[in-house]
């Protein structure tokens, strides 16, 4: 077997747009990440949402500011993301 067919540490990382909705940790943020599905019977287009728990190192991000993060290996019980910067 050669080195890239189990290599974990090579494995595609979610990237997701939010805007955080606390920052009171320290070094940690939470940002709600919002995504439309549309209803089986219905047709109309539904939002919805999940909250996570990102690592901001240097307590950057304020709330209500736009944010990219990128999945990483778990940092604490509930943060497997960093914030990688201010989304567009």
């Amino acid at each position: 077997m050669s080195n890239q067919e189990g290599d974990i540490g090579n494995m595609p990382r979610r990237l997701l747009t939010g805007v955080v909705v606390s920052d009171k940790s320290d070094k940690t943020v939470v940002v709600r990440v919002e995504r439309f599905m549309v209803h089986r019977l219905y047709g109309k287009r539904i939002r919805r949402h999940e909250k996570y728990h990102a690592h901001d190192a240097e307590n950057l991000y304020k709330v209500g500011d736009r944010v990219s993060i990128l999945e990483s290996p778990p940092i604490s019980k509930r943060k497997k993301w960093v914030v990688v910067g201010s989304g567009v």
